[in-house]
């Protein structure tokens, strides 16, 4: 990559032990998920404070950058500094980010954990946004990343307390995991494996997504904004984030568990190849 931004490499550990005492009394030490403030300065401005693990903060920080589309390429970024002395990362672009401060002053919370922030202009990019309509998965294929998932899940099994995003690609034998990521909002999630795509120029237009958590417009919004035609969740879903994944014709999964799944907008993209027990009356 011509110009990969400068990083730091300043993950913080996952889990922290603590101390508890069961019903009986008896004093076991606990894993709990980590959790701090990270501050994003943009050119020195003050833009949020995220809630987060801190396991990979400077993709964080590129991630929502995309996401929030304040940047439109990884070649916009010329350094991510994290300094948790502070709490804060700061973000230096190559020519600055024009109507910043207009853009600012829109902001929607969403409903994602820890109080995801949607800066204005998202929602009239959603008639431009086009997926390919040229690819499928297979339901063994979607069968065998929920089973892949499940042993993924590391520091949810550990501690709790987080939610868990992972990008996919189908394959003849089933589906691969490209990368996972769990933090205590599926919103830092999503945003840090966007960082982590255009770091490692990985194109979404064939991918799966998938998340823990329900799927909100924002989740929506994001995951087609990665050009990404598939999105899975062993949750539910919010009557606006069903409304936009119809508009923008993504293939949206609900309630993916073993062999179970719901399949709401999208289906021509879904092949169901895998035999299904006869339901008994």
């Amino acid at each position: 990559m011509a110009n990969r931004p400068k990083l730091t490499d300043a993950g913080r550990p996952a889990t922290f032990e603590v101390e508890a005492f069961n019903e009986l009394g008896e004093m076991v030490p606990t894993a709990i998920a980590g959790e701090h403030p990270l501050t994003l300065y943009l050119d020195k401005r003050e833009l949020v404070t995220l809630m987060t693990l801190g396991q990979a903060p400077e993709a964080l920080a590129i991630g929502y950058l995309r996401n929030q589309r304040l940047v439109g390429s990884i070649d916009d970024i010329v350094e991510v500094q994290v300094d948790w002395d502070t709490d804060s990362v700061a973000i230096v672009t190559r020519h600055g980010v024009a109507n910043l401060a207009e853009r600012m002053e829109k902001r929607t919370v969403t409903t994602g954990c820890g109080q995801g922030t949607v800066f204005g202009g998202l929602m009239d990019e959603i008639d431009s946004i086009r997926l390919r309509d040229d690819v499928t998965l297979e339901d063994f294929q979607l069968f065998a990343l929920v089973e892949q998932v499940r042993k993924y899940e590391t520091i949810y099994k550990q501690a709790g307390a987080v939610h868990g995003c992972a990008l996919a690609k189908s394959t003849p034998e089933g589906a691969e995991i490209l990368m996972f990521v769990e933090d205590v909002g599926r919103h830092n999630a999503v945003d840090a494996i966007a960082g982590q795509m255009w770091l490692g120029e990985i194109d979404g237009s064939d991918k799966i997504f998938y998340t823990t958590g329900r799927l909100t417009s924002e989740m929506v919004i994001k995951c087609a904004q990665m050009g990404i035609p598939f999105l899975v969740s062993r949750s539910g879903l919010t009557k606006m984030g069903h409304d936009i994944a119809k508009k923008i014709g993504i293939t949206m999964l609900g309630r993916a568990s073993g062999r179970h799944y719901l399949l709401f907008t999208g289906t021509p993209r879904i092949l169901r190849t895998v035999a299904q027990p006869t339901a008994h009356v």
